[in-house]
């Protein structure tokens, strides 16, 4: 191995601009257009070797060592340098395409740093190297050898353990697990101290005893290499542990005991890692615990220095997994009961062995009681009486090792014995206990502790001491424990953030009482100190008070109606926030501006929660809305609301006071709010915290699967016992043709009474599932000579067929069918969706993922009348679309529910919310009741039969149903005419206002049967509705009605994943049952979100009777928003069920064909989904053949240079505009508007929230308030846009320094995949052009101009141009840059109001429509010119 010296040169210090000494300072400056294509140094050497090269260069091994290693190690190798080699390509471009087995290490040391430097921005790692698997393995190997390898500097073995962390963290790549897998095997186990204990284990699980031999017959029948392999595989880890013990005990300078600390940080993080998940824990604990590897962490300098928080904090999570209640060989999660048992069989076997060997001295040792021996100080007090030898004796005869290297810095002194001997029997809190004892409501104490504030410092270059979201999980309940802890991190970290905001807004000056306040903040009010009025006693077994009920007046007279409303709006249970405020003496200036985050922190000196009771007005009555008939709100000068304060901080407060502090509520002197739909944190963590606490399961047939480990495959339909083998499709199905097209490499056999082909409906009988239906693995003994064919596969499929019963000779009667002609992927989707088991379907953008959804319940509803679907979205926006679609199906409107508060924008007729259905129910009962009283004057029946429900079913009973009867029994006799048929028709009258003739004269006997069948229909379901109306008759409590609704009623359950999180204690207690859950939009929803609608319903005999679990999505669009970058990139709380599913190989079905875009458009995304194709429609309509009037070209990326001497723009941090784009973006919606495209087309994208406003701004200056052009259809950010699309899109990036997070190529897929016929894209070319991750998109975009091109003489509606056909001679107009574009629209609208003006201009229909221009402003185009 090479001798990596320190050594380096400056020239690289003097090259690279974002170059500093300290890496955190320089977190957020992403490399430049100057740094990837200036001058400095870095930039030179790439253009001079790899970027300019036509093929694959070969590389130097002088380039490698002195003009990148010596100049990277220069400047101490800072991330920010680092993070230019990569964007220069550095890996892409030349290490890899020039690696070789010769590489030296400098070579296999830049890959590896530069696979860090890809994980630490979050972007695809492994996936390069897929094409070289040997090559791979040799590099993989040669970056472990040098992880034990001493003569590498600790700084570089520190990257390279995060190296490995990040290979365990991606188990999911076959290439990374065959290289991770070994060296956690158990070969391992060949460094147990003893053979008896590694006997202890074989005796527990026998299963072990097998694979230990098959281990060591492989290593035993290897030759020299491939033992030299095997033995380096099980020593790796090993000598890692050793060499980390030495490094605990080891460090005298404070460069070493920095640069230590640093690599033992890292080093522990790798082994949370690898006790955090099942595979690779296996053998691992064994290992960890034989070499007391935590009671050595625990006297260890390194953890009693109290500066190394973070070093701490992380042992303690390490703890954590090492003692998590779990059978390691099976992943059993303990009982509480086992747990204990474990625990006393462990004090029972250190009673029985230190009375045997030392009877005197542990006499009352082996006579203590378990809670005595669990307690460490009186464990510690039984040992004293042994001397050290007699201690190393019991730590052996317990079966603790005793004897390390001679060469570890270990300290093996008494303290570390009875440490070693505490690790075994100590008595320690469960993972549920701690959860019950952290509060879901924040103090200033929790939001400001260290480990928080950590965490939002997070810069990538050290570990966190948080846990993980892995690909798999120990148990259930670890997986419950995670969310509980991050979510909860993540909302305390928005309400930090919230209150800093509003104490800087409000500006506090003074000390105590004199604090006053120089701003305002319409999220908060200045108040007295609220008022105690009721302190409840505390119920039994609690210590707290049962509710503690205080008073705030708010003086709400000067603030503005919309601010007043916002605070009057509160509704009961919401948390409001009281803050005890004081201003600060003057703070120190740092380069010109103070430290905000200090000066928040220290002028917060108190926080307090409470829940909203009540809302009061000034006279202490309940706040109702007031009606005034002009609209005019009345003056109020002051709100009284009443709240419970959080009762267990509440007693800790009050404890405090009886001890002479100072009473904190004297001191409250601000409350503050926050917004709805970010408020809502504490129901959600209390549903986490109870679940956590319930040891609810997984379905049974899912939690292998859930947890990450087991067959992917098993929960599939195809694997499991209970599939159906026939499924009744209705209407999924057009006809025959479709039928055949949509079962591509299927046999379809029509039944044998039927003809050879026949209409829908179509019932499919599916073969039975075989028992060798699980592939059989292959046996590895064949001939030389035996060649495997592969048979084609037909399977089967037997088609009937059936006709549906007449619903009635209404038209309101006919059911309403479906109408799309769904693709074979979709039928697939749709099949599995059916069928019970998991479907993954996911749905690249415009592929009809909603379409098939709606299908999937339709056919669920119908098949399956007695079960219930749950539908739950990430949003109200995205429930909504859901929702409407399935409204349009032949689904009875009384079994559908929608819950939460985005009901109110469905763009129905009917309520569907639960009050809303209530009504309908009893309006739906006048009406039928009605009916029921013409169905009794149809008979001659005295009497108010159609006076309630009880009556009607009276009604039924007595009359109509004999009458039914005997007709029916007469009508179906073969003596029967068809005139006595007509003639004894006992409901004629009833059924005279239907259309007539209710029986057309030439109607056969058969077709007259079948109307009157129909009739009955009709009527019966009057009767059937009105027995489901009964209860809602019965019940008076309006609550009571909306929760029979939802419990009993309704079967199509539609709600957001937030809603069923908040609700779900509420929801399960009722006794809500349900069968099946559909998700949409799945990937957008964080993995506990997609848990918790699955555990809506308590379980039955301990299992969740859910039978289907649809999952649709697309995990190559944007991932759930998560604010913090710790918990977004190092917890991965980013992730959802839907991603880690893909992630882990469980069968998915691809929506292959798309509708949505031109091909042309949609060929920019298409290379993330190699196998999406186009409707046919798509390439034959006319509105996509039709070229875009006015433009040249249907997309067209276009650059915007600077404007006025500016590119982006940050006002605030994080907050970016980019004025040349803004303009230009308005300017060409102007333009669209001039030609006629109607503003409900045309959305305007953007990338960030700043540039919305900023947009938005412009808008309201040139449109708003001229009618010939109005708004666009949204101005949005591309995040919020998903899910959403409209026909032409104008879209702005903003970066022209770099390229900021449009670098996550998802956000890029969703930006380009919005747009239907036109998409016009405005950016810095030279930012965007050369990253690697983004070059497919841009090498099409850049196939067309980057200057906008125009045609002259087209208007909106009228062109024939097609999409590839030519510009008529002299038509087009290229603009070159944001005042051209101006002045060219300013001219178009000088020009129009001229011809307005003078009664010659037309307006075009689109605008027509809604446009009245005003003509006789005469000074409105110099107004106009002059903006521009």
């Amino acid at each position: 191995m090479q001798d990596i010296k320190q050594t380096g040169s400056s020239s690289a210090q003097n090259g690279v601009t974002t170059a500093q000494s300290s890496d955190s300072s320089i977190l957020h400056a992403r490399p430049t257009v100057a740094d990837l294509h200036g001058e400095n140094h870095f930039a030179q050497v790439a253009r001079k070797n790899w970027l300019t090269a036509k093929k694959p260069p070969k590389v130097r091994p002088e380039v490698v060592k002195k003009e990148l290693w010596d100049e990277l190690e220069g400047v101490d190798f800072a991330y920010s340098v680092l993070l230019v080699l990569e964007n220069l390509q550095l890996l892409e471009r030349y290490l890899w395409p020039g690696f070789t087995e010769d590489a030296s290490d400098y070579h296999h040391l830049l890959l590896a740093l530069m696979v860090n430097v890809k994980r630490r921005e979050n972007l695809p790692s492994w996936e390069l190297f897929a094409g070289r698997p040997a090559e791979f393995s040799e590099f993989f190997r040669r970056i472990l050898s040098m992880t034990v390898d001493p003569s590498q500097p600790i700084k570089i073995r520190t990257q390279l353990i995060s190296f490995v962390i990040g290979a365990f963290q991606s188990l999911d790549s076959g290439l990374v697990r065959k290289e991770c897998a070994p060296l956690v095997s158990i070969a391992i186990w060949q460094n147990l101290h003893s053979d008896a204990i590694r006997d202890q284990h074989f005796e527990k699980t026998p299963m072990l005893k097998k694979a230990w031999r098959a281990a060591s017959k492989r290593f035993d029948a290897g030759d020299e290499a491939l033992q030299a392999r095997l033995r380096f595989e099980r020593l790796w880890l090993y000598t890692l542990l050793l060499d980390f013990l030495s490094r605990l005990y080891s460090s005298t300078t404070r460069e070493e005991i920095r640069d230590n600390l640093s690599y033992c940080e890292r080093f522990m993080e790798l082994l949370t890692d690898l006790q955090s998940q099942l595979p690779t824990r296996r053998y691992v604990n064994s290992l960890l615990r034989d070499l007391n590897m935590l009671p050595a962490i625990r006297l260890s300098p390194m953890y009693t220095d109290e500066d190394n928080g973070l070093f701490r904090d992380l042992f303690n999570l390490l703890s954590h997994f090492t003692y998590f209640p779990i059978e390691d060989q099976t992943g059993k999660q303990l009982t509480k009961l086992e747990y204990d048992q474990e625990h006393y069989a462990a004090l029972a076997k250190l009673q029985r062995t230190g009375y045997a060997a030392f009877q005197e001295k542990l006499q009352l040792l082996a006579l203590a009681n378990y809670g005595s021996i669990g307690n460490r100080d009186e464990l510690e007090g039984h040992l004293r009486v042994l001397d050290d030898a007699e201690l190393v004796q019991l730590c052996t005869q317990m079966g603790l090792r005793t004897v390390y290297s001679q060469d570890s810095f270990l300290v093996q002194d008494r303290a570390f014995f009875i440490e070693a001997l505490l690790a075994v029997v100590e008595q320690r809190p469960t993972f549920k206990d701690a959860v019950r004892d952290m509060p879901i409501l924040p103090t200033e104490q929790v939001l400001y502790e260290s480990t928080f504030l950590r965490n939002e410092s997070y810069d990538g270059s050290k570990p966190l001491a948080i846990p993980k979201l892995n690909l798999q999980y120990l148990t259930m309940g670890d997986f419950l424990w995670r969310s509980f802890i991050l979510y909860r991190a993540e909302s305390f970290y928005g309400i930090r953030k919230d209150m800093e905001e509003v104490i800087k807004r409000v500006q506090p000056r003074g000390k105590g009482l004199n604090t006053k306040f120089g701003g305002f903040s319409k999220m908060s009010i200045p108040i007295s100190k609220p008022a105690i009025v009721d302190v409840a006693p505390a119920r039994v077994g609690e210590e707290h008070p049962a509710h503690v009920r205080a008073e705030v007046i708010l003086d709400v007279s000067g603030l503005k109606f919309p601010v007043r409303r916002g605070w009057e709006q509160l509704r009961p249970g919401d948390v409001v926030f009281l803050l005890a405020v004081e201003g600060q003496d003057d703070m120190p200036m740092r380069n010109g501006h103070s430290d905000e985050r200090k000066t928040e922190q220290s002028s917060l000196h108190k926080l307090r929660c409470a829940e909203v009771v009540q809302m009061l007005d000034e006279n202490g009555r309940p706040l109702r809305e007031p009606a005034h008939a002009d609209g005019a709100p009345a003056q109020a000068r002051r709100r009284r609301l009443l709240l419970n304060i959080d009762a267990t901080q509440y007693k800790e407060d009050m404890d405090r006071v009886a001890q002479g502090r100072p009473d904190i509520y004297d001191h409250i002197n601000l409350i503050v709010r926050r917004q709805g739909r970010e408020n809502n944190f504490q129901p959600i963590l209390d549903s986490i915290r109870r679940l956590t606490l319930s040891d609810i399961p997984a379905p049974s047939w899912l939690q292998e699967v859930f947890l990450g480990y087991g067959d992917p495959a098993s929960a599939t339909y195809k694997r499991l016992s209970n599939r159906l083998h026939s499924i009744d499709f209705r209407d999924t199905f057009l006809d025959w043709q479709h039928l055949i097209e949509s079962l591509p490499g299927k046999s379809i056999e029509p039944h044998e009474d039927a003809q050879s082909s026949f209409g829908p409906p179509y019932v499919l009988d599916f073969p039975a599932a075989e028992s060798d239906s699980v592939p059989v693995r292959a046996s590895k003994k064949r001939r030389r000579d035996q060649v495997e064919v592969t048979q084609p596969v037909h399977e089967p499929l037997h088609v009937s067929t059936y006709k549906p019963p007449n619903t009635g000779p209404y038209p309101a009667d006919a059911p309403k069918l479906n109408g799309v002609r769904f693709t074979p992927a979709q039928i697939e989707a749709i099949t599995s969706g059916t069928q019970p088991g998991l479907t993954v379907v996911v749905g690249p953008p415009g592929t009809g993922k909603t379409d098939v959804a709606t299908q999937i319940i339709s056919n669920i509803y119908h098949n399956f009348p007695d079960q219930r679907t749950l539908l739950v979205a990430h949003s109200n926006q995205a429930l909504n679309q859901l929702f409407q679609k399935i409204v349009a199906l032949d689904i009875d409107e009384r079994h559908l529910l929608r819950l939460g508060h985005g009901e109110e924008e469905l763009e129905t007729e009917a309520s569907y919310s639960k009050h809303g259905r209530v009504e309908s129910f009893l309006e739906r009962g006048t009406y039928y009741l009605a009916e029921v009283d013409r169905l009794a004057k149809n008979f001659g029946a005295p009497g108010a039969h159609g006076s309630s429900c009880e009556t009607a079913d009276y009604f039924n009973l007595v009359y109509v149903k004999p009458a039914w009867t005997q007709y029916w029994d007469s009508a179906q006799s073969p003596d029967s005419t068809v005139d006595q048929i007509l003639a004894q028709f006992p409901f004629r009258q009833y059924f005279t206002n239907a259309p007539q003739p209710l029986f057309p004269p030439d109607s056969s006997r058969e077709e007259i049967l079948d109307i009157v069948q129909g009739c009955y229909y009709h009527v019966k379901k009057i009767f059937a509705e009105l027995e489901d109306i009964r209860p809602f008759e019965i019940l008076r409590n309006p609550r009571d009605k909306a929760n029979y609704l939802l419990v009993k009623e309704a079967r199509i359950i539609a709600m957001t994943s937030t809603h069923a999180a908040m609700r779900r204690q509420e929801i399960a207690s009722l006794g809500f049952h349900y069968d099946n859950v559909i998700m949409e939009e799945a990937a957008q929803i964080t993995e506990i979100e997609n848990f918790i609608p699955l555990a809506l319903q308590n379980p039955r005999n301990n299992e969740l009777p859910l039978q289907r679990i649809v999952l649709v999505g697309d995990h190559l669009q944007n991932s759930p928003i998560i604010q913090n970058l710790a918990f977004r990139q190092y917890a991965n709380l980013e992730q959802s069920l839907f991603l880690r599913l893909v992630r882990l190989g469980v069968p998915t079905i691809m929506l292959d064909q798309q509708g949505r875009a031109r091909p042309s458009i949609a060929d920019l995304y298409k290379w993330r989904y190699p196998n999406l194709g186009n409707l046919p429609s798509v390439s034959s309509t006319p509105q996509f053949t039709t070229a875009n009037a006015g433009f040249k070209h249907e997309f067209q990326f276009i650059n915007v240079p600077e404007y006025k001497g500016k590119g982006e723009m940050e006002p605030t941090p994080h907050f970016l505009q980019n004025l040349g784009e803004a303009e230009y973006a308005v300017a060409l919606y102007m333009y669209m508007r001039l030609l006629g495209y109607p503003a409900s087309k045309i959305s305007i994208l953007t990338t960030y929230a700043g540039q919305k406003a900023l947009i938005k701004d412009i808008l309201g200056y040139r449109c708003e308030n001229k009618e010939l052009f109005g708004l666009p259809k949204i101005v949005a950010t591309v995040d919020k846009y998903q899910g959403e699309q409209n026909d032409y899109v104008i879209l702005s990036l903003v970066r022209t320094r770099s390229i900021g997070y449009l670098r996550d190529v998802r956000r890029l897929t969703v930006a380009l995949s919005r747009a239907r016929l036109g998409l016009y894209i405005l950016g810095r070319r030279s930012v965007f052009e050369s990253c690697f991750e983004l070059k497919p998109a841009f090498d099409v975009l850049l196939t067309k101009p980057d200057s906008l091109a125009l045609v002259t003489d087209e208007m909106y509606g009228e062109t024939l141009r097609t999409v590839h056909g030519q510009v008529h001679e002299g038509g087009e107009a290229v603009m070159q840059g944001v005042e051209h574009l101006g002045k060219y629209v300013f001219e178009m609208t000088k020009a129009k109001v001229e011809a307005l003006r003078n009664g010659r201009g037309q307006l075009t229909a689109a605008i027509a429509e809604d446009v009245k221009m005003e003509v006789d402003d005469e000074d409105a185009g110099e107004k106009e010119e002059e903006r521009v």
